[in-house]
């Protein structure tokens, strides 16, 4: 049996009039995230734990930007599909452990929902997906409210 670790980090751009993705659920908020997909920075950075724990890459590798296939894409559907590509290789995920970077909106109560999102895409328990957030004090470009980022750290497991 083999046990891995990976880590992720994304980061998104926020803009007025966008609608905000965060952990597969729309969270309500003036301004929404940039990107080619629907710019879920939390799967985004869940999606490269995974791929790196499994030492498969990241996400650009797998869903390059410059795809039109991937435009305007829910990013369940790509976590989904690092998932289908981790049970390939015979990895079950063990947990998660998250955190979002940004000043606003407060997300405390949209924890739960994205927790449980992201577990039935993983196919894992509920209480195996942690989700945190944090501000940065008003400091950096999460604190000036021009973008989003994330890091997740996975533990993985082999057959």
């Amino acid at each position: 049996m083999k046990i891995r670790t990976g880590i992720g980090y994304d980061v998104h751009q926020l803009k007025e009039g966008l609608p905000l993705w965060l952990g597969g659920i729309q969270v309500e908020h003036t301004k929404g995230l940039v990107g080619h997909s629907d710019a879920d920075v939390l799967i985004h950075a869940i999606c490269d734990a995974l791929l790196g724990a499994a030492a498969l890459g990241d996400i650009g590798k797998h869903f390059p930007d410059n795809d039109p296939a991937y435009k305007g894409i829910d990013s369940k559907i790509l976590l989904r599909r690092v998932c289908e590509l981790l049970e390939s290789k015979e990895y079950t995920v063990s947990n998660i452990d998250a955190i979002l970077i940004m000043q606003k909106p407060k997300v405390a109560a949209y924890i739960p929902i994205m927790q449980q999102t992201l577990a039935d895409i993983i196919k894992i328990d509920t209480e195996d997906v942690s989700i945190k957030a944090t501000t940065t004090e008003h400091l950096g470009f999460e604190g000036r409210e021009e973008g989003i980022s994330a890091m997740a750290s996975v533990l993985i497991i082999q057959r």
